[in-house]
């Protein structure tokens, strides 16, 4: 139920980030309350788990919130919206810290191909001010990187 729950919302939230490179509040807010009744509810020591899925979520919004003030700082444009910030909640929630590094490797890798890709379909130079939405890559992430997770967990 729960790969379910995350699936339907990671999908949403992918749909909606590549029509409008918005990510509603809403449905990181779902993704992040799905992610705590699931630790409360499959973990042994729901009392811990909950504090602990919590605190991996504002770790991961903080670092991405530094990282987006960064490359503000440094470009002088922002690079990442505040709902790819909230996306890296709900990413904390759900994911082990041994498996959040991959995730954001997985959207990464796969949003740097998508844009390589277009630009050399259209015909067109490759350029640093390019945009693309990231959570349309890094929401689907997170849930490959809980099906991985699991799957490591299973060894």
């Amino acid at each position: 139920m729960a790969a379910a729950g995350l699936a339907l919302v990671v999908t949403a939230i992918a749909a909606v980030d590549a029509r409008r490179f918005v990510i509603p509040d809403e449905l990181n807010a779902l993704g992040i309350v799905l992610g705590l009744a699931h630790a409360g509810v499959t973990d042994p020591w729901p009392l811990e788990a909950v504090p602990y899925a919590v605190l991996r979520g504002a770790g991961l919004a903080v670092a991405f919130l530094a990282l987006r003030a960064g490359y503000r700082r440094l470009r002088g444009r922002d690079g990442l919206g505040l709902g790819d910030v909230k996306l890296a909640a709900v990413a904390g929630v759900w994911l082990d810290w041994f498996v959040v590094p991959i995730a954001i490797d997985i959207a990464a890798v796969a949003a740097l191909a998508a844009y390589g890709v277009r630009q050399l379909a259209s015909g067109r130079r490759m350029r640093s001010s390019g945009m693309l939405p990231f959570g349309l890559f890094f929401a689907p992430a997170i849930w490959v990187g809980w099906v991985i997770e699991r799957w490591l967990g299973s060894f």
